[in-house]
């Protein structure tokens, strides 16, 4: 089946997808966004994600959007696309108006959009052999808790490690503090205990950073959510990516250092083992 998009109510092939060019999403990135993946025909952690979506919507003030609603087209347009393993994106911008920094006098339709994308399934060689990551400065704006369009520093960054052969950037705070990667969240494995960053407005709240959580806590790994500093990190017997498309992802190298043995650690392969048998149920 091919891939298709859905835009403000109509199901389309990508090709004839458009939105205007007054629209505030494309303008000042003025729109929240979510991606899912579906395995074996069904959304994983759909529920979380329309939570989310809805904190995000309130955040910019978009709070009159029927989340119950988006939820419904999503999963219509999931089905439309007859594909098993599936990766959804959803983005809401506040609609079209003529360009001006304040909200429109008069409130526009939103803008909708749901695409529907093949998933490839790369993680599997990816848990297996490790991935190397940078280390970058943390310049995004203050409120990256809010799943938004504003995503340039994260280009940026994520070109910055591409260009250095590497799979992820970790954006370090002023006070060499690990906060998260460019599209991913940050777990450190230090004497078998699991340290993630505080949820707060310094990271993204990443759906499956926090049912990592919950697996982990429920196979006894102990957990701490306590931010370490950037030679903690250089320092842990393991380090892991988290993600909706990262799922589970080893981390061996970072700034050119090993981590750890230089190999998935017991800690990390338990948590991917525990996510595989999740995703297949």
């Amino acid at each position: 089946m091919p891939e298709i998009a859905y835009v403000n109510g109509r199901i389309l092939p990508f090709a004839e997808a458009t939105v205007s060019i007054n629209d505030r999403g494309f303008c000042f990135g003025d729109a929240v966004y979510e991606v899912i993946t579906a395995y074996n025909g069904r959304l994983f952690l759909f529920d979380a994600h329309l939570e989310r979506l809805r904190r995000s919507l309130n955040e910019i003030r978009l709070e009159y959007i029927d989340v119950a609603d988006v939820g419904e087209q999503i999963q219509k347009t999931y089905e439309s696309a007859l594909m098993p393993k599936a990766m959804v994106y959803l983005q809401i911008s506040r609609g079209v108006a003529p360009r001006s920094h304040a909200f429109p006098a008069e409130r526009p339709e939103p803008t909708v959009i749901i695409t529907v994308r093949e998933f490839p399934h790369k993680e599997a060689e990816l848990a297996a052999r490790g991935v190397g990551c940078i280390t970058v400065p943390d310049i995004r704006w203050a409120r990256v808790d809010i799943k938004t369009t504003n995503l340039l520093p994260n280009v940026l960054a994520k070109q910055q490690a591409v260009e250095a052969g590497c799979y992820e950037a970790i954006f370090i705070g002023a006070d060499e503090r690990v906060l998260e990667g460019t599209s991913s969240n940050i777990f450190v494995v230090k004497n078998d205990t699991l340290f993630t960053h505080p949820t707060n407005h310094k990271i993204l709240p990443g759906i499956t950073r926090r049912f990592l959580i919950g697996l982990a806590e429920k196979a006894g790994i102990a957990v701490r959510e306590e931010w370490v500093t950037r030679e903690g990190l250089y320092a842990a017997d393991e380090v892991i990516l988290s993600g909706t498309t990262t799922e589970v992802t080893p981390v061996l190298r970072i700034d050119d250092r090993q981590i750890g043995s230089g190999r998935p650690g017991p800690v990390t392969q338990k948590l991917y083992e525990l996510f595989l048998e999740a995703i297949r149920s």
